[in-house]
């Protein structure tokens, strides 16, 4: 991903076909070493293609994936809440109270 991101940010800055050594040299400005392996199998999968229209290409066939819907899980936990009460007091006590002791041993309790 870090090379389609080094690809990307190319094209972008308007290199319209970054070569390997301008990927390298964009990953190596922020500290990451290139996998040169990966690195050239990109360049020649992107080689005389034009970034955008693969973009454009993507985009139309991620539109046709079914995503799954069905927002039930928010509405399940917002009637818990709304019917807790006392409980949904009492579990921000117990959040706190864990806290604290986690705290105490600072967090190197090897055998909780």
């Amino acid at each position: 991903m870090k090379h389609v991101a080094a690809y990307l940010l190319l094209g972008l800055g308007g290199n319209t076909s970054p070569s390997s050594a301008d990927v390298k040299a964009v990953l190596e400005s922020v500290g990451i070493e290139a996998d040169d392996e990966r690195l050239d199998k990109l360049i020649s999968e992107l080689e005389g293609k034009d970034i955008n229209e693969l973009i454009q290409e993507g985009s139309a066939k991620l539109a046709s994936v079914p995503s799954g819907g069905g927002g039930g899980g928010a509405a399940a936990g917002g009637a818990a809440a709304a019917s807790g009460g006392a409980e949904a007091e009492a579990a921000p006590e117990a959040a706190k109270e864990e806290e604290e002791e986690s705290d105490e041993d600072m967090g190197f309790g090897l055998f909780e």
